[in-house]
């Protein structure tokens, strides 16, 4: 249980890292970029919390159903976090690349 508590605090913590990046950022596809990392940091603090609640949290329906969708939803969101960006690396790359050279 304790490790999944550090992973959640972990996850958290990237996502509010990552954010925070977002907002200072002044290129528009490095903020797509951080963008998606947040999301792949916000989704794996979502699942993690779902099967924390899931595991070691009293067993109840309304429970497990929440822990369910919590776990189905931050896969969800993780992936289409991973999928951004993987599609913006690229991208992100490129733009750094020629504000280095100007």
């Amino acid at each position: 249980m304790s490790f999944l508590v550090v992973l959640i605090v972990i996850f958290f913590a990237f996502y509010l890292f990552y954010k925070t990046k977002y907002f200072r950022s002044n290129r528009p596809v490095e903020k797509k970029w951080l963008s998606a990392k947040s999301n792949i940091a916000l989704g794996l603090f979502v699942a993690f919390f779902g099967i924390n609640h899931l595991f070691f949290i009293s067993q109840t329906t309304v429970t497990v159903i929440v822990a369910v969708i919590f776990i189905v939803y931050g896969a969800v969101f993780a992936w289409i976090g991973f999928k951004k960006y993987k599609h913006y690396l690229p991208f992100a790359i490129t733009e750094a690349e020629s504000i280095k050279s100007h």
